[in-house]
């Protein structure tokens, strides 16, 4: 990892915006997160088609507005972008490393998760930060590089909690902090907040959307 700290700031769902020395970094502003979340950032990140994860409206608007910004994507996504903004809209896999807005990513992850087996399986795409912090998309992908800060999907169709806190073992993180949340409810946030906390041998925690806080 570099010198510079990085800031993270929760998005609702599971977007987050990095920053570092004065550039940022979003991945995967979608229907759920703010109709802002894409706006001022150097690059965007975006793991899969879902709209939970990709709007295509909103991210074409912010590409319109911004003539700087760049999207790194999978085919899913680039394919519905790429002929707009020509140039800005770069499709990446697992294996491929890129710079983005002064970050070093690192694409790990191939597929989504199975949500159930009568649902084809989509491509799916997670992306390693500066070798720091992990966003894995919808998926549990362990990535063969030791992650400081793991962002944890820990509530969605496709995942039950035994799995999350198995994910947080194998992936050994210095911490977890949750991701894919906008569909708990607050009451059954202790419940996970325990769980995972006391299961997952990482410390555990969340961020209620707006908040920061530095890795």
């Amino acid at each position: 990892m570099g010198p510079m700290s990085l800031k993270l700031t929760k998005k609702t769902h599971s977007c987050v915006r990095v920053e570092k020395d004065g550039r940022a970094l979003v991945i995967d502003p979608g229907v759920f997160s703010e109709e802002d979340a894409a706006v001022g950032a150097d690059a965007v990140l975006v793991t899969h088609e879902h709209p939970d994860h990709f709007h295509e409206g909103r991210l074409r608007a912010a590409l319109g507005a911004d003539p700087g910004l760049e999207v790194f994507t999978l085919r899913s996504v680039a394919e519905q972008l790429a002929a707009a903004f020509p140039g800005r809209v770069r499709t990446v896999g697992h294996g491929d490393a890129f710079r983005a807005a002064g970050f070093d990513v690192q694409v790990h992850g191939e597929l989504h998760a199975v949500i159930h087996p009568d649902i084809p399986r989509i491509t799916n795409i997670g992306f390693l930060v500066d070798g720091s912090l992990f966003h894995p998309g919808d998926a549990l992908t362990v990535p063969d590089h030791p992650v400081d800060t793991l962002m944890l999907p820990v509530h969605a169709p496709w995942n039950k909690i035994s799995e999350v806190i198995d994910y947080v073992r194998e992936v050994k993180p210095r911490r977890a902090i949750d991701i894919h949340d906008a569909l708990l409810t607050e009451l059954a946030r202790p419940v996970y907040d325990r769980q995972i906390g006391e299961l997952g041998g990482a410390p555990h925690g969340r961020l209620a959307p707006g908040d920061s806080t530095d890795l």
